[in-house]
């Protein structure tokens, strides 16, 4: 099984901490269901350069491709069917361009694989595998194998412990590259919480990264995981959207059980991209009332913002990032507009005659790859990156910690907004020393010191 590399990953000379952040769970998930006697091994190339040519030539290879790796993908792929093995593509890339994988592929999987997997996998061992698998409506993680852990090489991860208990989302935002993988069938649907509790468990350590697109999709799963995990000591971060914190109750829970940070999609500043892009759940919402709330809980805020939609002049850079810091946010995430295919945006576009090329290695949220309404792509890319050095810029760094409530606030903002990006190319060296695991207790200890109230 192999994670092809992200584009920029196969840089020699600088690696995105991002891309070492967490290993491959959506294999290592498929890897459960293989039987006690079949050998399997599991390689990721964010961290971990391969020679394919010194690799052994498997049975079968699964390949899980996304739209910035499909190239790299296509290639692994090619290499191993000349030499005689069965080739399986899946995941987000595959779902929405299927004939393209198809191409370069025995077998192709679109949507989640869960049901279809072990359909597969009891087809190729009859030796009657069939070209294509499609998800159906029936869809559940009932009865989910426990995650090949044992495959993931712990020590070369900054967040190993790493977990997903729920699929999908229940909203549809138009440009969201993962609604288009869940068509056709329910598209947000949870583990029980027993086994979401017993994965927890498995893992060692206090800290763990929730890699759920919405961990507070669904209130009652939700509430009950949160109600289980009270006690375990853990220290947590998760995705959630505005609404689901502005909702009283649950975000208490949540932070009694181990909340330490949110990732929250506020996307624009711009109330008129909202409807138009399908983002309902942040319509009407009070994006800074939902920053007090995160704050006053003793919650950072990691938020998430587009740039380049229709709505979206020149201005719109040092709006968000004049916003963003006035409100005291820790760290922010910047994305160009990028039309993945199949998406609504993407049919929008293609409608339009407003994509200007299909080169995937391009659509990573750092390019422009279609002809914005606003501004021309040139001040789009600038502004991009203008906004990045300006929201990290030790000024506004000191600006968002004075806008916290207490000292222990401005010290815990100054040693995250500092440290994520002031210090990623020490993490890089971190990351490419293979001893990354060993700062692991560090991170946990300033978690500790640092989350919650005092």
């Amino acid at each position: 099984m192999i994670l092809p590399a992200l584009t920029e990953a196969t840089s020699p000379l600088f690696r995105p901490i991002k891309y070492s952040l967490f290993p491959p769970l959506g294999l290592a998930t498929l890897a459960g269901y293989l039987g006690p006697d079949d050998e399997v091994t599991l390689l990721d190339e964010h961290v971990e350069r391969l020679d394919l040519e010194s690799l052994d030539t498997p049975d079968l290879l699964v390949i899980q491709p996304y739209i910035t790796s499909a190239r790299r993908a296509y290639e692994v792929a090619d290499h191993f069917r000349a030499r005689g093995a069965h080739v399986a593509m899946g995941g987000l890339h595959v779902t929405s361009l299927p004939d393209e994988a198809a191409a370069h592929a025995d077998t192709v999987f679109t949507g989640p694989g869960e049901e279809t997997w072990p359909l597969f996998l009891k087809d190729f061992r009859d030796g009657v595998p069939a070209r294509r698998y499609d998800s159906t409506a029936t869809r559940t993680l009932t009865g989910l194998p426990p995650i090949r852990r044992d495959l993931i090489k712990r020590r070369l991860y900054l967040v190993p412990n790493s977990i997903v208990v729920t699929r999908g989302c229940p909203h549809h935002c138009d440009f969201c590259y993962k609604d288009a993988f869940f068509e056709g069938g329910k598209s947000f649907y949870t583990q029980t919480v027993d086994d979401a509790l017993a994965e927890i468990d498995r893992l060692p350590g206090r800290h763990l990264y929730f890699l759920d697109d919405h961990l507070l999709g669904n209130r009652r799963f939700a509430a009950a995981l949160f109600d289980g995990m009270k006690g375990m000591g853990r220290l947590w971060q998760a995705a959630a959207t505005v609404d689901s914190v502005l909702r009283p109750g649950l975000l208490e829970r949540a932070v009694e059980a181990g909340l330490r940070s949110l990732f929250v999609g506020f996307e624009t500043v711009n109330d008129a991209n909202l409807a138009e892009r399908r983002k309902n759940q942040n319509i009407g919402t009070d994006y800074a009332a939902a920053v007090r709330r995160l704050h006053e809980a003793g919650v950072m805020v990691n938020a998430s913002f587009v740039f380049g939609l229709d709505q979206d002049g020149p201005d719109v850079f040092d709006r968000t990032v004049e916003w963003a810091v006035r409100q005291g946010i820790e760290t922010a995430t910047f994305h160009i507009m990028t039309p993945y295919p199949s998406t609504g945006l993407w049919k929008q576009m293609e409608a339009e005659d407003r994509i200007v090329h299909r080169d995937w290695d391009l659509y990573d949220t750092r390019h422009v790859v279609y002809r914005p309404k606003g501004m021309t792509p040139e001040q789009l890319e600038e502004g991009y990156w203008r906004a990045y050095r300006d929201f990290y810029r030790w000024s506004s760094i000191w600006r968002g910690s004075a806008a916290q409530p207490g000292p222990h606030e401005r010290l815990r903002h100054l040693a995250y907004a500092g440290g994520w990006k002031k210090f990623e190319p020490a993490w890089d060296l971190l990351i490419r020393s293979r001893r990354v695991v060993r700062a692991l207790p560090a991170l946990e200890s300033t978690l500790a010191a640092f989350g919650g109230r005092r």
